[in-house]
């Protein structure tokens, strides 16, 4: 696999004995792709963790957005004792995280506790990093690599996090006062956090491009380079907790969540394109009139015929749907365009730059889960050969085309019916999947909202 981090064991070795780093975090994406794992003393992990691994208890991958323990899943439950998994350091991920004085970070893959006579455990299936390798892997069997880009939005507050938890995150503050796209005055305003963030990463190994303004109030935008996809989705988990983390220190608040209020969404434009093993660029085609390889066109027809089978991996959450608007810039047709905003994918650039974007993902993404699902629809794409469609011209939203999932129900129902979803990923990670939004739905039925409240207290 490729390397993501900026940090050998002989330069961390060096940084512990000069007293630079004295903390290495061994972390992980959950479910909801959020980063958890544990702190450990820089020695010790010199001198065990980084060829033993450390330990976490396998709950972790049997949990609610709470961190409350669940029912339903395989790998983890009161009858099999909450057990230990492995958390085996990827040492092609080290990094410093300026950020966190005295600390580097590693990401772990996941393994079960190994018997008495073996070094290693299984691979944890329903890991989100285990799934996105998976696919590579099918990928790499056709002689491809998958480089992708995300592109994640979120809005900034003036209030602290614990402020905004004690407000129950009404009332809040935002960094700006008006639509703010792409203008500089406005944004000025947040350059201290925001630069902060952009160095940050740059420190942490991360190539940054760029920051813009979006439409909501304290809405932006930070990109980076694009980057093999399991970098890119270490990178992806790796920001958006330092991003928080570096916010909170600044004593603001920001949220990556789908839909916030009834303004513009938070998004995760997906960025993706293959090449050959030899550098090639297997989507362009110049001798064709359209550009597309044979291989773009039909990974792209793979994408339409699964994007909506597939969607509770780009949305996950009851709130994610809200983002799915007319005319709101997130899309509601499965359709794709050459530049095309209208269109749940969109298609861009040329020669080595030839790539499509999904629109679908919010912010709340995780995003080995959304990057596996499209490699996956990729290959099917290229192994059935199938045709690709022309591209819709004019307003997707006014179109005829077949629409994306409204709830999460209808999400979880298409994922879990789909023969192509199951043999894709096999039955315990959909079975896994699919658990987690049922928890996430019967959570959410069982919830009085505000709305309710204001709607029935008084007129009801």
């Amino acid at each position: 696999m490729p390397k993501t981090g900026n940090l050998g064991l002989e330069e961390l070795a060096a940084d512990v004995a000069s007293g630079a780093t004295d903390t290495v975090i061994v972390a992980f994406a959950d479910m909801q792709g959020r980063l958890v794992g544990k702190r450990v003393a820089a020695r010790l992990f010199l001198e065990d963790v980084a060829h033993h691994g450390a330990e976490a208890c396998n709950y972790l991958l049997a949990v609610d957005m709470d961190m409350n323990t669940v029912d339903g899943y395989a790998i983890s439950s009161w009858e099999r004792g909450y057990g230990d998994m492995v958390l085996r350091p990827d040492l092609e991920t080290l990094r410093r995280t300026p950020w966190l004085p005295g600390t580097a970070l590693v990401m772990a893959d996941l393994e079960l506790v190994p018997g008495p006579d073996e070094d290693h455990g299984a691979a944890v299936s329903v890991s989100p990093r285990r799934i996105l390798q998976r696919q590579i892997e099918r990928l790499a069997a056709l002689g491809l690599e998958p480089f992708v880009g995300t592109e994640l939005e979120f809005i900034v507050f003036e209030d602290t996090y614990r402020q905004a938890w004690a407000k129950r995150y009404q009332g809040l503050t935002p960094a700006s006062d008006y639509n703010i796209d792409y203008a500089l005055l406005a944004s000025t305003r947040m350059e201290p956090l925001l630069r902060d963030i952009r160095l940050a990463m740059d420190g942490a190994g991360m190539y940054c491009e760029g920051v813009k303004g979006e439409c909501n109030l304290g809405q932006q935008e930070i990109a980076f380079r694009y980057a093999h996809a399991l970098a890119t989705c270490d990178n992806h988990v790796l920001y958006k907790n330092g991003a928080k983390e570096i916010a909170d220190a600044h004593g603001k608040a920001l949220t990556f969540m789908a839909k916030f209020n009834e303004r513009e969404g938070n998004s995760c434009h997906i960025h993706l394109s293959v090449r050959g093993t030899d550098g090639s660029a297997a989507m362009a085609d110049a001798a064709r009139p359209n550009g597309f390889s044979p291989l773009m066109e039909h990974f792209l027809a793979g994408q339409l015929a699964h994007l909506r089978e597939l969607t509770l991996l780009f949305a996950p959450n009851i709130n994610s749907y809200k983002r799915y608007q007319d005319g709101s810039f997130a899309p509601t047709a499965v359709a794709w365009g050459l530049d095309n905003r209208t269109c749940a994918l969109r298609v861009v650039g040329r020669g080595h730059a030839l790539r499509f974007e999904n629109r679908a993902p919010g912010g709340d993404v995780n995003p080995y889960l959304a990057v596996a699902a499209m490699i996956a629809a990729g290959i099917d794409g290229i192994e059935r050969e199938l045709p690709l469609e022309d591209a819709h011209v004019g307003n997707a939203y006014e179109s005829d085309k077949p629409r994306l999932p409204t709830t999460l129900d209808e999400a979880a129902a298409m994922f879990g019916a789909s023969d192509f979803v199951r043999d894709a990923f096999g039955e315990d990670v959909v079975e896994h999947y699919l658990n987690t939004a049922a928890v996430e739905l019967a959570a959410f039925r069982s919830a009085v909202t505000d709305w309710e409240r204001v709607r029935g207290f008084e007129r009801g």
